[in-house]
C-alpha cells in the first residue's frame, strides 16, 4: 500500500480513481469521519499491493528493481518516468507489485515458499476465496516479504471495555499488558478487573503479560519504590503475590514498570529483577521493563538515573522503551512521538541492549494546546478521528514537520482562541515502522489502546508479520 497527501481540489472520487480503487476501500481502510470533507494536508492510506521507495543518494533504477524483484520499466511506467536517470535523492517512488504467472501443476503453497510469504497474504492480496481455484495461466500480484516482530499493546481501559478493545484489534498483536496492579509497602498488590481483557486475549490468541507499577496519578511512587526496592522479605511476598496472580489468572510474563525511582535505589532495582527473573523464569513466565527514553548513561533526572539500561538488557527478557510524551499534556505544545528524539533514544539503546530485545513505544493518541500556552495548562488528549473530525469542523490545514515526521494544525475555535493540535497520521505512522525495520527492533508497544487509529492497524499488518505465541 501506498500513502497519498491531500491536495487542494482534489476529492476522494478523484483520489480513488487515480490509483483504481473504489472509494468504498478508501473509506475502509482510513476510517475516514467524514469521507465527504478531505482536507489540505491529509494522508491517506491507498489500499493497493505497490509500496513507496524514497531514492537514497547515488541510487540507481536498476539498483531499486533489484531490490524489490522488479524490473526497471516496471517502475518507469508506475511513476511516468521519461529517463530511468531523472531520479534524485528524496524522490518518492511506487513501487509496483510483483506478478507472478502460475505453471502446470503448481498450487499457493509452492509459490508462497518460493517468494517467502504466506499462502493467506497471497489470497488476500487476489482476493482469492478457495486456494485450491488457481489455474495455469493465472497472474498472481505477489506481496512484498514482510519481517516478523512482537506487538504489545497496554490498556487501561478495565471490565468489559478493556475486552472490547482487545477483541477490536488482539489480531495485531503478540502481547496486551492491562495497566497496572498497583504495589503496595507491605508487597501486596491492589486488585484490577481484568478478567474480559483476558477472556478477549485468549480469544485473540494474545499473550496477557501482568503489569505491576509503583505510581498513580496522584503519587509519582517514589518512596513507594525505596520501601520495596530495600526490603528483601516485601520484595519476596510481592513476588509470591504475582507469582499466585499470574499462576490464577492465567498471565504468562510480568511487566515490570518502577517509575520515578531514587538514584540511589538503581542497584536495588537491578537486584529485584534478578530476583524477579530467578524465581519466575524457572516455571516458565517470562519478565520484561518499561524503561524511560534514555539518550546516554548518565542522563539526569529521577525518570532516568534508576533506569539501567545495560544491566537490565542482562538481566530480562526484553524491554519497552517509552518513546513518547515529549508532547506532554501539561507541557508546550510539540509532537508527542518526534522522531528525532525517537532516533536519539534508539541510537543509545542499541549499543547496550540487544535489538532482539527491544520494543519501540508508539502513542497512539492526538492532543490540543491552547495558544499562547501557559504553564501548566493541561492540553486536550483524544483519538486521532477526532484530530481529524476538528480539523474539518475548522477548516484547517494540516501541515507536517519533516524533523519530527509529525502532522500538526492550528485553528480558531467559537470563543476566539487559537489551538495547536499534534497527532499521528498514516505518514508519521509509516515514518515508525520504517524506523523498526532500520533498527532491526524486535517489536513495537502501543501506549494505550482505547484512542481508534484505523490507520495505525491497516499500516501495521502492511508493514509486519506480527508474531502468534498461542
Amino acid at each position: 500500500m501506498i500513502i497519498h497527501v491531500v491536495k487542494r481540489g482534489e476529492t476522494l472520487w478523484s483520489i480513488a480513481s487515480r490509483y483504481g480503487v473504489s472509494v468504498s476501500q478508501m473509506i475502509a481502510a482510513n476510517g475516514l469521519p467524514n469521507p465527504n470533507r478531505l482536507l489540505i494536508g491529509q494522508s491517506l492510506i491507498i489500499p493497493i499491493a505497490a509500496r513507496q521507495h524514497t531514492v537514497r543518494a547515488g541510487e540507481t533504477l536498476w539498483q531499486i528493481a533489484q531490490r524489490y524483484g522488479v524490473t526497471v520499466r516496471a517502475i518507469v511506467r508506475a511513476n511516468q518516468i521519461s529517463s530511468p536517470s531523472n531520479i534524485y535523492p528524496g524522490m518518492v517512488l511506487i513501487i509496483p507489485p510483483r506478478t507472478y504467472t502460475v505453471q502446470p501443476g503448481e498450487n499457493l503453497r509452492q509459490i508462497a515458499q518460493r517468494y517467502g510469504v504466506t499462502v493467506q497474504e497471497i489470497m488476500k492480496a487476489n482476493q482469492i476465496q478457495n486456494p485450491n481455484l488457481i489455474y495455469t495461466g493465472m497472474v498472481l500480484v505477489i506481496p512484498f516479504p514482510k519481517p516478523i516482530i512482537d506487538v504489545n499493546a497496554y490498556t487501561i481501559n478495565k471490565g468489559e471495555q478493556g475486552g472490547r478493545e482487545v477483541r477490536e484489534v488482539g489480531q495485531y498483536l503478540t502481547y496486551i499488558s492491562p495497566f497496572a496492579y498497583i504495589m503496595k509497602a507491605d508487597g501486596g498488590l491492589e486488585p484490577i478487573d481484568d478478567a474480559s481483557i483476558l477472556q478477549a486475549a485468549e480469544a485473540k490468541r494474545v499473550v496477557p503479560l501482568m503489569c505491576i507499577t509503583n505510581f498513580t496519578s496522584e503519587d509519582p511512587g517514589s518512596r513507594l519504590a525505596h520501601t520495596i526496592l530495600s526490603s528483601t522479605e516485601v520484595q519476596n511476598r510481592l513476588l509470591t503475590n504475582i507469582e499466585n496472580t499470574m499462576r490464577t489468572k492465567g498471565y504468562i510474563g510480568l511487566n515490570v514498570d518502577f517509575e520515578n525511582v531514587f538514584p540511589a535505589d538503581r542497584e536495588l532495582y537491578n537486584q529485584f529483577l534478578q530476583r524477579a527473573v530467578d524465581r519466575l523464569r524457572p516455571k516458565g513466565y517470562s519478565v520484561s521493563t518499561a524503561l524511560a527514553p534514555k539518550t546516554s548513561s548518565d542522563q539526569k533526572g529521577i525518570l532516568y538515573e534508576a533506569h539501567d539500561y545495560a544491566a537490565q538488557a542482562k538481566i530480562v527478557d526484553f524491554i519497552v522503551l517509552m518513546t513518547y510524551e515529549w508532547g506532554y499534556r501539561f507541557g508546550p505544545p510539540q509532537a508527542i512521538s518526534p522522531l528525532n528524539q525517537i532516533k536519539r533514544v534508539l541510537d543509545y539503546a542499541v549499543t547496550v541492549i540487544p535489538r532482539n530485545k527491544i520494543f519501540m513505544g508508539f502513542q497512539v493518541y492526538a492532543r490540543d494546546w491552547l495558544l499562547p500556552h501557559v504553564q501548566g495548562q493541561e492540553a486536550e488528549t483524544f483519538d486521532m478521528q477526532e484530530a481529524i473530525r476538528r480539523a474539518v469542523k475548522y477548516n484547517a490545514t494540516i501541515q507536517y514537520d519533516r524533523v519530527a515526521q509529525s502532522p500538526f494544525y492550528r485553528y480558531w475555535d467559537e470563543k476566539g482562541r487559537q489551538h495547536e493540535v499534534w497527532f499521528e497520521d498514516a505518514r508519521s505512522a509509516q515514518a515508525k515502522f520504517d524506523l523498526a525495520k532500520n533498527y532491526g527492533l524486535r517489536g513495537i508497544s502501543y501506549w494505550v489502546l482505547g484512542y481508534p487509529f484505523p490507520q495505525n492497524w491497516v499500516l501495521l499488518e502492511g508493514n509486519f508479520r506480527i508474531r502468534k505465541l498461542r
